[in-house]
């Protein structure tokens, strides 16, 4: 393995209402959102409630059209999980170099203004795996 896994960032749970979301995630686990912005270069809006060291996050289609069709599809529910590595462009390159699927072969600007990139569920057993590194 030439890259390093840190920990799992967030999991990601795809949603059509997030104050809907976080008020039931409130009232049942007792999380309290902390961030909330549009990520407007993924057409997304994204809700942190923090669980211990990582999140879970509640997100929402802002225009993006692949969310749009999961709750369409799917309904509410799971969308990825993210893990925290070092060195993103090395970790994509790897992953490139073993012939694993990827979704972006560059990292892009995520929510909180980290190096976000995806794996595709195929080389995960039908999981969406996002790769993270912080800012």
């Amino acid at each position: 393995m030439s890259f390093t896994v840190k920990k799992i960032d967030h999991v990601a749970i795809c949603v059509a209402d997030i104050d809907e979301a976080a008020a039931k995630y409130r009232e049942v686990l007792g999380l309290v959102p902390e961030q909330r912005e549009v990520v407007e270069s993924q057409k997304t809006e994204a809700c942190l409630l923090p669980l211990g060291e990582s999140n879970l996050e509640l997100i929402s289609p802002r225009g993006n059209e692949g969310l749009a069709k999961f709750l369409e599809k799917r309904g509410p529910g799971l969308h990825h999980v993210a893990v925290e590595v070092e060195g993103i462009e090395q970790a994509l390159a790897f992953l490139k170099g073993i012939g694993v699927p990827l979704i972006d072969e560059a990292p892009r600007r995520g929510a909180r203004g980290h190096k976000v990139a995806f794996v595709h569920p195929r080389a995960t057993g039908g999981v969406l795996v996002e790769l993270v590194e912080p800012e």
